[in-house]
C-alpha cells in the first residue's frame, strides 16, 4: 500500500466506524416508536367516532390500495431529503411514467390488442426508463452543475408537467394492459397486492441505506459534507445515484398509478407534493440531512391515509384535512425542537450542584 494511501485509508475506516455508530442510535427507535403511537392512536380515535363505517373493509381496502403509491413517493421524497436535498418533481415523473405507458399500450391495441397485452413487460420497462431519465436530468443539475436541489427540481417538475400537458393536450388518457389492471385489483391473503409491493420496495430502500456502501455516503453526506469529501467520498457520484435512484421510485409510483385506476393525466396527485414532505419530515426525516428512518416513512404514510379515511367517515371536509396534516406536522415539530433543546441544555457545573446542596 502507498505510504500517502494509508492516512486516507485509516480516516474513511474512522468515519465509516462513527457513522455505523450514528445509524443505529436510539433516534431510530424513538422516530418508530412515535409514528407507531401515532398509528394506534389515530385508528384508535376513528373506530370510537364512527365504528361502523371506519372498520368497514371497504375503508380498510382503501387505505391499503391509497398507501402504496404515496408511500413510494415519500421514500423518494426521503432519500432526496437525506443527502441534505430535496426533489419536487417526483409526481410530475410519476404521471410522466403512466402517461408514456398509456399512451404506448392504446398506440398498439389501436392496431393488435393482443400484441398489446403480450407487449405489456415492455411498456413496463419503457415507463420506468421515463422515471430514471428524469432522476437522471435531476442528478445531472445537482450533482454536475451545482444547482440547489430545491431550484433544480422546481425546474424540473415544471419541464416534466409542460411535457405531460403538451402531450395529452390536458386530457384524461384512458388505457392500461389488462395485465397490470389485474395486478393492481388482486390480494395476496386479503392484503391489496400494491401494499406488499409498497412493503417489498420500503424494505429494498431499507437495506439501501443501513446495509450498503451508497446508503453511508449518502447518510455522511447529507449530515457533514465537509467530512464526506475528506473521507475520500465522491459527492458528485453519490449524489448522482441519489437522484437516479429517487426517479426509479418515482417511475415505480408511475406504474402503481396506473395499476390502481387506468387512467393517466398531467394532472393526477397535484396535492402528493406537499403530502410527501409532510409525511417525510413527520417521519422523522431531518429536512437538513443526514438522518431517515424508512419504517417510520412507512408508519406515517399510514397514518396520514387513516386520518384522510377517518376524516372522510365522520364527513369532514378535504379542507378539513389539510389542516390536520399541518397540525399534525407542527406539533411534531415543536415536540422534536424542545426535546433536542433540552439534551443540549449543559450540565450545571459539578461545583455548583456541590454549593447548592450544602446551602
Amino acid at each position: 500500500m502507498n505510504d500517502a494511501q494509508q492516512p486516507m485509508r485509516r480516516l474513511n475506516r474512522s468515519v465509516d466506524s462513527r457513522w455505523k455508530d450514528l445509524l443505529s442510535t436510539v433516534h431510530v427507535d424513538r422516530s418508530a416508536r412515535r409514528m407507531l403511537l401515532l398509528v394506534v392512536a389515530a385508528f384508535a380515535l376513528f373506530t370510537v367516532l364512527n365504528p361502523a363505517v371506519f372498520l368497514g373493509p371497504i375503508n380498510l381496502q382503501n387505505i391499503a390500495l391509497a398507501s402504496p403509491e404515496v408511500g413510494v413517493l415519500a421514500l423518494a421524497m426521503m432519500l432526496a431529503m437525506l443527502t441534505g436535498g430535496i426533489d419536487l418533481s417526483l409526481v410530475s415523473i410519476a404521471n410522466l411514467t403512466a402517461i408514456t405507458m398509456s399512451t404506448l399500450y392504446t398506440a398498439i391495441a389501436a392496431g393488435d390488442p393482443a400484441r398489446a397485452e403480450q407487449l405489456f413487460p415492455v411498456i413496463l420497462l419503457v415507463g420506468v426508463a421515463v422515471g430514471v431519465l428524469g432522476g437522471f436530468l435531476n442528478g445531472v443539475l445537482v450533482a454536475w452543475v451545482g444547482i440547489t436541489p430545491i431550484l433544480a427540481t422546481l425546474g424540473t417538475m415544471q419541464i416534466y408537467n409542460g411535457i405531460a400537458v403538451a402531450w395529452t393536450g390536458g386530457k384524461t388518457l384512458y388505457g392500461a394492459p389488462a395485465g397490470l389492471t389485474a395486478f393492481g385489483q388482486s390480494t395476496v391473503g386479503g392484503i391489496p397486492t400494491l401494499f406488499v409491493v409498497f412493503i417489498l420496495v420500503a424494505l429494498a430502500i431499507g437495506l439501501l441505506v443501513n446495509r450498503t456502501p451508497l446508503g453511508l455516503k449518502v447518510t455522511l453526506q447529507g449530515a457533514n459534507p465537509m467530512a464526506a469529501r475528506f473521507s475520500g467520498i465522491n459527492s458528485s457520484r453519490v449524489l448522482m445515484s441519489t437522484y437516479l435512484t429517487t426517479g426509479l421510485l418515482g417511475g415505480i409510483a408511475g406504474v402503481l398509478f396506473l395499476a390502481r385506476n387506468p387512467t393517466a393525466s398531467a394532472d393526477y396527485g397535484a396535492s402528493y407534493v406537499l403530502l410527501v414532505v409532510v409525511i417525510a419530515v413527520l417521519a422523522g426525516t431531518n429536512p437538513n440531512g443526514g438522518f431517515a428512518t424508512v419504517l417510520g416513512v412507512v408508519l406515517a404514510t399510514l397514518t396520514l391515509q387513516i386520518v384522510q379515511s377517518g376524516f372522510t367517515a365522520v364527513r369532514l371536509s378535504a379542507f378539513e384535512y389539510a389542516m390536520a396534516q399541518g397540525v399534525i406536522l407542527v406539533a411534531v415539530m415543536v415536540f422534536d425542537q424542545v426535546k433536542w433543546r433540552r439534551r443540549r441544555r449543559p450540565a450545571p457545573p459539578v461545583g455548583a450542584v456541590s454549593a447548592t446542596t450544602t446551602a
